[in-house]
């Protein structure tokens, strides 16, 4: 069985089109979870009550994208789940075609082809991929649906905005980092997953529309949370077999970015951000510990041993 999580605050004319068009083309018996992040009035959840069948999971207060979605994966049922947006459309058969994927017993999480909308002639995603340097990116932002997009392959990970998850690989990784809050936790939910032994493959017969122009420029507080999990996720993934060639592509990649940001006006909030995790230094080695010594009891692998990732 298919369970489909969507994760939603205050969008509500976009959740009930999303809610319309996964109604009109999922397989049957789809188990469908709006998870509530304390919307304002609970909007969110009467939007989702407005559709039979659908399960409302009701946050007390505002947490973050990925401490809802995994409220919501807690409370699923299905074998494979799909984190879905509420400001995306779902087109006919994407669930199906997808779904086949997981017949392959090593394949833990399936990218859909995600396209803007209304058009669907421009990429969103096409999977994700991370270069070594830390920087993780969709592939094909941007541009134009070609020849290039059309075919199957595996890829780093997906996208938390439209990601199938066979459930027992998320069970056995751990779900999304609650400490993110959102941004980038599905890059560091890929990492472990791609520790693990898991694959993500590519299937671009799963088509789905993405309102872009639904989201705003993120405001500085969220412009710095985006910086600071950015940083976070390069440091508690990346291998130390890797690090020594890491870290100097890394250092490129931040006098790169900044030079950006300063161009942008926005270099103050990204800083901020990077020094937000040397704050929370001890933390990060407690999580890098951790994870550790999760890869070594479960995974059977030394963390010295040479990297299995699909950079």
């Amino acid at each position: 069985m298919l369970s489909i999580v969507i994760p939603s605050h205050h969008r509500c004319d976009l959740l009930r089109r999303c809610l319309t068009t996964v109604r009109n083309h999922a397989p049957a018996a789809t188990e469908i979870i709006v998870v509530d992040d304390a919307s304002p009035d609970h909007v969110a959840g009467r939007v989702a009550q407005e559709f039979a069948g659908v399960r409302v999971v009701r946050l007390d207060r505002r947490r973050g994208f990925a401490v809802a979605a995994n409220a919501g994966i807690r409370t699923s049922r299905g074998a494979v789940v799909e984190m879905l947006n509420d400001d995306t459309e779902v087109q006919p058969g994407w669930a199906n075609t997808a779904l086949r994927c997981f017949n392959d017993p090593a394949i833990g999480s399936v990218a859909p082809l995600v396209l803007r909308w209304p058009n669907g002639d421009t990429i969103d995603s096409a999977g994700d991929r991370y270069y070594l340097g830390g920087v993780a990116q969709k592939r094909g932002h941007g541009q134009p649906l070609g020849p290039e997009f059309l075919k199957p392959r595996q890829v780093f990970g997906v996208s938390a905005a439209a990601g199938f998850y066979r459930r027992a690989a998320l069970d056995e990784v751990g779900h999304f980092p609650e400490s993110f809050g959102s941004y980038f936790e599905d890059v560091d939910l890929a990492f472990r997953l791609q520790r693990a032994g898991w694959r993500a493959m590519f299937e671009p017969a799963s088509r789905v529309l993405h309102h872009i122009s639904a989201s705003h420029g993120p405001s500085r507080r969220l412009l710095e949370q985006q910086s600071c999990n950015e940083e976070r996720v390069f440091w508690r993934n990346v291998p130390a077999s890797d690090l020594w060639r890491a870290v100097p592509k890394h250092a490129a990649v931040l006098a790169g970015k900044a030079w950006k940001r300063w161009q942008e006006g926005t270099l103050t909030p990204w800083v901020l951000g990077r020094l937000r995790l040397i704050m929370d230094a001890a933390e990060l080695r407690r999580d890098r510990h951790a994870l550790t010594r999760q890869i070594c009891s479960v995974w059977g692998v030394e963390e010295s041993a040479p990297s299995r990732l699909v950079i």
